[in-house]
């Protein structure tokens, strides 16, 4: 009876063996997609047991390892991301994201009544904040982020990440979105899948109001939309058709204005386009 339990014992070291050298080679790579650029959403893959930080702060892993962060529009700062394995074993890597230049747009014939809300409006808009902020906190176990995300509406771009807009020739806020022309009624998908955080058919500037939860702090934002195909709690599914496009809010026109935020943190849509799922 003895030599069957030396072998299994044998085994069982050869496979605690496999298991720690395979963490330690796991935190011997940093896997990322996405850019390192002002405004860039990174998606990154390790094994689930590790811890990841982002210049000591934790950064959360999924069950299947995944993990996220991104950068505001004026980020000028450097990132020490280390991965650390069950056994101490550590990788670190230095991320300074890229400065980019915006675009300046002026626009006219914007109402009195929109550039100077009367004290109704603005408690209204304040409340607005509230909700949205709320919504934006949401730090779920999803992990929809890592499959890639597509255009929500085919339409031509008409307004960028970035871009500083003046309106009647008074400075504003920088546009967080991307805009895409349309028609009210023009259906606009998911572009990753999720759970529905918020639907307000009329916030005072956004309007039509839809936020997105796609895991780990990651959300997409539609404005000034007609109309809703779900509600708040629903799940869906990327490629699904949510919502409608429209012209309610602060808006001159119809079109969708698509934000995506990690957090409180401001992402460029057009580049989170361009994050490739990892496997």
């Amino acid at each position: 009876m003895v030599k069957p339990i030396r072998k299994t014992l044998i085994s069982l070291a050869l496979s605690t063996s496999f298991v720690t050298s395979a963490l330690v080679s796991a935190a011997q790579e940093i896997v990322l997609t996405g850019e390192i650029k002002q405004g860039g959403l990174l998606v990154g893959k390790t094994l689930a047991q590790n811890t990841v930080t982002l210049n000591g702060k934790p950064i959360t892993v999924s069950k299947s390892g995944y993990y996220t962060f991104g950068f505001s529009r004026d980020d000028d700062q450097s990132y020490q991301l280390v991965i650390t394995s069950v056994n101490g074993d550590r990788v670190e890597k230095t991320l300074s994201p890229e400065k980019r230049s915006y675009n300046i747009q002026r626009i006219e014939g914007i109402k009195k009544s929109i550039m100077q809300p009367n004290p109704k409006s603005v408690a209204r808009a304040r409340q607005d904040s509230k909700q949205v902020k709320t919504a934006r906190k949401v730090a779920s176990s999803l992990n929809y982020f890592a499959q890639g995300f597509i255009p929500p509406i085919e339409g031509t771009i008409t307004g960028v990440y970035g871009s500083q807009r003046v309106y009647n020739g008074v400075p504003k806020n920088p546009h967080f979105g991307l805009d895409y022309a349309g028609n009210t009624g023009d259906p606009v998908k998911a572009p990753a899948s999720g759970t529905v955080l918020l639907w307000v058919p009329d916030m005072f500037y956004s309007g039509g109001t839809m936020i997105i939860d796609h895991g780990h702090g990651v959300s997409s934002t539609f404005l000034h939309l007609s109309n809703s195909y779900v509600k708040q709690g629903d799940t869906v599914e990327q490629g699904q058709v949510v919502a409608a496009v429209g012209k309610s809010g602060r808006a001159t026109g119809p079109h969708l204005d698509w934000r995506i935020n990690w957090f409180n943190v401001k992402i460029d849509p057009a580049l989170v386009l361009k994050v490739k799922p990892l496997h």
